[in-house]
């Protein structure tokens, strides 16, 4: 992995009852989620994950609870598909423009996350908060049209539990 590597520190297993309400929490957002083992821990670069049977599934961003693009959770996401030209720039980061967006899978309000994919793979690129609704994505084809929190090859993907 090089000189990007990022670890997880500071490692625990969460009790019975923060598990569960973790687990409820993730319920609401994806859909039933179960696991054995429960734990929490940092990130070299200080972001909070949460590891279900030992595999980074979740993390937190801004207080809100986001799966990771390695989670099975991410395709239970409404998704928007990116034509292969939006691809480059929403895996170095960039939010994702309405423009870019040739289809939309599934129906979801401003707030909501998206899985982001391209359209030649149905590869997931990226987990994203919507900025408008899914019905006017296809309509106005102007502006930023999801927020970008995680994507392939950013610290978080390359990290190591």
């Amino acid at each position: 992995m090089g000189e990007s590597e990022n670890r997880v520190r500071r490692r625990r297993a969460l009790r019975r009852r923060d598990a569960a309400a973790l687990l409820d929490e993730a319920s609401v957002i994806v859909g039933t989620v179960e696991a054995s083992m429960v734990e929490e821990a940092l990130t070299e670069d200080g972001r909070t994950v949460y590891l279900l049977d030992d595999e980074i599934t979740f993390f937190r961003d801004e207080g809100s609870l986001v799966p990771t693009l390695r989670s099975p959770c991410v395709d239970r996401l409404p998704a928007a598909v990116v034509d292969m030209g939006a691809v480059p720039f929403v895996c170095k980061g960039a939010d994702v423009m309405a423009p870019g967006i040739v289809e939309v899978r599934g129906e979801f309000d401003v707030g909501r996350l998206v899985v982001i994919r391209d359209i030649r793979h149905g590869k997931a690129l990226a987990v994203g908060r919507a900025l408008i609704p899914s019905e006017e994505i296809m309509a106005s084809r102007k502006g930023k049209a999801i927020r970008n929190l995680h994507y392939v090859g950013d610290k978080l993907w390359d990290t190591e539990a």
